[in-house]
């Protein structure tokens, strides 16, 4: 029982950084994305006599916690408004959480405007490198549906991160 209790405190201790990382890219909020990451852990250990066995027990977990930070983004933001009167994140706090996680803050926010599910496909694949096969695992879609998010939401990256027409001519 006490070899168990090790494993998983390593798993834990190993796997959190990376797990608030990727819940805070795709819910745009550390302190929810703190939230999120507990929620998953606890999942995560309630079944760890059988996750422990499997060869990829962070893919697992990582799965759990993209589903809830996906699936839950319109009941948080929802709560977030009903609880401060106000917009669900201010612009400032964001790029101060951006900062301090060492991400440029100008993807950050333009990764911030995408829908939950483009932005956890964009996280997986591209922050996170994972094959399209094991996005496709922890979103529990198709490969094709992660080529296609992952292309539009590219798309609307480029285009949010484009620089005016006035900017442009300004300098050239």
């Amino acid at each position: 029982m006490d070899r168990r209790r090790a494993d998983f405190d390593r798993f834990v201790a190993d796997s959190t950084e990376a797990l608030v990382r990727t819940a805070f890219l795709i819910v745009w909020d550390l302190q929810e994305a703190e939230d999120i990451t507990q929620e998953t852990l606890l999942d995560v250990a309630r079944r760890w006599p059988r996750v422990r066995r499997m060869s990829h027990p962070l893919a697992y977990a990582r799965r759990i916690l993209v589903n809830r930070a996906v699936s839950g983004a319109d009941k948080r933001a929802r709560i977030r408004s009903e609880l401060s009167g106000a917009a669900p994140t201010d612009r400032a706090d964001d790029a101060a959480i951006a900062d301090a996680i060492g991400i440029h803050d100008e993807l950050m926010g333009a990764l911030a405007e995408l829908p939950p599910r483009q932005r956890a496909v964009l996280v997986l694949r591209y922050f996170l490198d994972l094959p399209e096969a094991e996005v496709a695992a922890a979103l529990k879609c198709s490969l094709g549906t992660v080529k296609s998010t992952a292309s539009r939401g590219l798309a609307r990256l480029e285009q949010a991160m484009r620089p005016t027409n006035a900017t442009r001519s300004i300098t050239t």
